[in-house]
């Protein structure tokens, strides 16, 4: 039997899965980064909503006290 195709089909297999193994992992690292991104979008723009909502909430109490006044005037 000769082992020079057998050899070359090794050599061939064991860069193959080391090529996909090496672009598998650089995949992996690159969506970890995006999603830790995204993760801080996502919590930059949930402060966002959580002052709004206390913005509001201290205009309606500014309003209710014009509209006190205005009543009382």
């Amino acid at each position: 039997m000769d082992w020079i195709p057998v050899a070359a089909a090794a050599v061939t297999a064991i860069f193959g899965f080391l090529g996909t193994y090496l672009a598998n992992r650089k995949q992996t690292a690159l969506i970890a980064y995006r999603l830790e991104v995204l993760e801080k979008k996502v919590d930059k723009h949930n402060n966002l909503v959580e002052r709004m909502y206390k913005v509001e909430g201290k205009l309606s109490a500014m309003e209710s006290e014009i509209n006190d006044l205005k009543k009382g005037a």
